[in-house]
């Protein structure tokens, strides 16, 4: 949670004024800005395949000790749904990202023809928007003159304003080759006991064993969620925990009903 939040939940005004005063210092560096976002464009992209990773691959893993399989039955259906699954979301990632963004990139090429061919109807439809929250008409029509003198300013205003469209990630495959490697990264963790216990010729509480890593996982997963949940951070950790756990025990439940099934 960043410092003009926790301002906003204290309701600490003069912490505000402070956060805000460094944030117009900053902003005089050429660039930082720009460093900024990009440093956590794709948190989010991460945050989420992450948390999909384990809890889907942890599901299978309960699912398959529940009924009673062995290690490698574990492991062939842990490591197929990691390989499967990390495929259909970074791919389902990329193309709802890419339809989003193509879809705001015409809307917006729009907006700019009108407003280049037709800115006095842009301006009184602006003019409307402003009336419609309250603002007086002569007030309304100095804030849309103003905006009109620059044009960049006055096309991200009605994108927001005309449409309600924010401005959107350009860079669809990155987010999808971020969330396919961190849903395969955090994925591997409930897997990781078996593997180990494979390899040193170990069966015992294995299971037990990636209980505890999951769970530890998921909970630090939840607790980077809320960066940009804008959630307390032990409540981002915990809801996570409880609801990664939530599904695993319903796997764990129905592999046992399936316990006694002979093939």
């Amino acid at each position: 949670m960043n410092q003009a939040q926790i301002a906003f939940e204290k309701k600490d005004a003069d912490l505000s004024k402070k956060v805000h005063k460094i944030e117009e210092q900053q902003s005089l560096n050429d660039g930082h800005d720009e460093k900024h976002q990009m440093g956590g464009e794709h948190i989010k992209s991460a945050v989420y395949g992450g948390l999909d990773g384990m809890v889907t691959t942890f599901s299978v893993v309960a699912g398959v000790a529940g009924a009673g399989l062995s290690t490698g039955v574990v492991l062939g259906m842990g490591i197929a749904n990691l390989i499967g699954d990390g495929i259909s979301m970074a791919l389902g990632d990329y193309i709802s990202t890419r339809s989003e963004a193509e879809f705001t990139i015409n809307e917006r090429n729009r907006e700019q023809w009108e407003v280049e061919n037709n800115p006095e109807g842009e301006k009184k439809e602006m003019v409307e928007i402003y009336k419609s929250k309250g603002i007086d008409h002569d007030e309304a029509i100095i804030i849309a003159d103003t905006l009109a003198k620059n044009k960049k300013v006055w096309v991200d205003v009605m994108m927001v304003e005309e449409l309600g469209l924010m401005s959107v990630d350009e860079h669809p495959i990155k987010d999808a080759v971020v969330t396919f490697f961190s849903f395969g990264l955090f994925g591997l963790m409930p897997l990781l006991p078996f593997i180990v216990g494979s390899i040193a010729g170990l069966s015992d509480n294995l299971f037990q064993t990636s209980i505890a890593l999951t769970g530890f996982f998921l909970f630090i997963l939840g607790v980077s969620k809320s960066m940009f949940s804008y959630q307390q951070w032990y409540w981002a950790g915990l809801e996570t925990l409880i609801i990664g756990s939530a599904a695993a025990s319903a796997s764990y439940i129905i592999g046992l009903a399936f316990e006694d099934v002979q093939v």
